[in-house]
């Protein structure tokens, strides 16, 4: 069981909810269900009376859950961007992002989540997760010369999400189907990019 210490009472309650999550996340992950209250609390290393100390019930830890996971994608795929270099390669850098999550183990977590969350409560945090990183993305793409940043932005993510269609259907297939799908996106948007020439890679069933 993992080991919970802090200086102080307000870190010590930090660091147990921030175990309680972890632990909800990984569960979902895993399972693809609801995790029960007992199980998180084993999980996290707590006892299963704890968990009612910062949740009052699995909707609520799930709901908190939501409100954790979507901020951190967007600060990961925003990251990634703000390392690359050109405008080509930081719009490049967001393709390459937001394959990953899709072909990680976070898509697990947003599958379970859409399965056993009230649509009403994903609503709002998936509008603000998209608005968050349309803004690096816009910025590359108008740093790139782009004359409709805003539009070519929206295309830019209806490509990611057709092409990753496959990732997110078969999760089990992600290591070489990403593979397959950063190559089809690169021979799309590689040339208008300015990207080097990728080496091919063996189509599925190739």
């Amino acid at each position: 069981m993992p080991r919970i210490s802090a200086a102080t009472m307000a870190e010590h309650h930090a660091e147990r909810r921030r175990a309680l999550l972890d632990a909800a996340r990984t569960l979902l992950a895993e399972t693809g269900e609801a995790p029960p209250v007992g199980l998180v609390a084993s999980r996290a290393g707590l006892a299963r009376t704890s968990v009612y100390q910062y949740f009052s019930s699995v909707d609520e830890l799930l709901t908190a859950v939501v409100a954790d996971v979507f901020p951190t994608w967007a600060a990961q795929v925003s990251e990634r961007v703000a390392r690359a270099t050109t405008p080509g390669e930081r719009v490049w850098a967001y393709v390459e992002a937001n394959v990953d999550l899709f072909a990680g183990a976070e898509q697990a977590v947003a599958l379970a989540l859409a399965r056993v969350v009230d649509p009403t409560v994903l609503r709002a945090p998936m509008r603000e997760f998209h608005a968050r990183l349309q803004v690096p993305l816009q910025e590359a793409l108008s740093d790139l010369g782009d004359p409709e940043p805003a539009a070519v932005a929206e295309h830019v993510d209806s490509l990611i999400m057709q092409a990753t269609r496959d990732l997110r259907a078969d999760p089990g297939a992600a290591g070489h189907l990403r593979e397959v799908v950063l190559a089809r996106l690169r021979r799309l948007l590689g040339g208008y990019l300015g990207l080097p020439t990728a080496t091919p890679v063996e189509s599925v069933g190739g």
